[in-house]
């Protein structure tokens, strides 16, 4: 059934378009017959509507792969810039939430790490129609300019933060894990959940032993639960691995694997001397940072997809000047 709504979901904007073609064509031919001039701006703004329901459904049919269709766990950790890294990690997590509500996705953080000035690291799932799809080009490393508000002497600051983002897989996509080949951890939830969350070993660290990725999740109270999501989060990872291994395309994730730090970030966010958001892959830009900031990032997302389906590079930094950063 959930197949068949989403198939519908894909097939009946088409049909709408088609027939707001249809209409745009009979209210124009009426406005040249009866030399009508104030059709013209209605035929405009109707034009300009259909055109952005048209670059829209356009960039859905670029989401062919087989889990694009999927929910999303999507993490973001701090990398160099210290305290100001730990605020960069908080604002781009509040970004990505600010984008999944924009478009009525549900939002659930699996685990974070609070430090003082904001975030260590965020766990969260977010779930709706292509979500993986859409949000799987924000993978790497992001890059943030700015006059720190913890430097008393005001100067400017360049801070990092890297962003994961795997498929949550349904059922019909296998992965096999060995009990043998993990290691479970329990420990007592540090983040906020009352007092039977701080008592209790409610919460779970999978470590699989033969690649090395570590899984935890603390936002339950009950240890299963929070055992099954943490395992739901590890065939995830462990699907991005394989798949990756299989198919040896090194350049894909490799916004993951780069160092998070001076060099490697996909995309720059400047709020001083001026204000600009830019994706060194795609080359697109924008200047209201405060729009990107509360979640208004379909234009990077679209983009990406964009070029990727035309089959050109998306990887590799460009000599933009930014200005000297502390």
């Amino acid at each position: 059934m959930n197949d068949i709504k989403m198939l519908k979901g894909r097939i009946e904007p088409w049909e709408e378009l088609m027939q707001t073609a249809d209409d745009l064509e009979t209210l124009y031919q009426l406005g040249m017959e009866e030399n009508d001039q104030s059709v013209e701006s209605e035929l405009r703004e109707q034009l300009e509507e259909a055109q952005k329901k048209y670059d829209h459904e356009s960039i859905l049919n670029l989401l062919s792969d087989e889990v694009d269709k999927n929910d999303c766990f999507l993490s973001v950790h701090a990398g160099a810039g210290g305290t100001e890294a730990c605020d960069w990690t908080f604002m781009l997590s509040r970004m990505y939430q600010r984008w999944a509500e924009r478009h009525g996705y549900k939002v659930q953080v699996l685990e974070e790490e609070e430090v003082e000035g904001g975030l260590k690291s965020i766990n969260m799932k977010i779930s709706g129609p292509y979500v993986y799809g859409y949000t799987k080009g924000e993978a790497g490393v992001h890059r943030l300019v700015r006059i720190s508000p913890f430097d008393a002497n005001a100067r400017r600051h360049t801070s990092f933060a890297s962003v994961y983002v795997f498929p949550v897989l349904d059922d019909s996509i296998e992965v096999k894990i060995d009990p043998k080949d993990l290691r479970v951890d329990t420990y007592r939830s540090g983040g906020k959940g009352g007092q039977h969350v701080n008592k209790t070993e409610s919460a779970v660290r999978f470590t699989h032993l033969p690649t090395g990725i570590v899984v935890a999740c603390d936002s339950e109270r009950s240890q299963l639960m929070n055992r099954q999501t943490a395992m739901s989060v590890l065939r995830s990872r462990l699907y991005e691995y394989y798949k990756e291994q299989q198919e040896k395309e090194n350049s894909k994730f490799a916004g993951e694997k780069k160092d998070i730090s001076f060099g490697s970030q996909i995309r720059s966010y400047v709020f001083q001397p001026y204000t600009m958001v830019k994706d060194h892959r795609t080359k697109y830009s924008v200047g209201n940072i405060q729009g990107v900031m509360d979640g208004d990032i379909d234009g990077f997302l679209d983009s990406w997809l964009s070029v990727k389906w035309k089959g050109l590079p998306v990887s590799g930094d460009d000599d933009d000047d930014l200005g000297d950063e502390e």
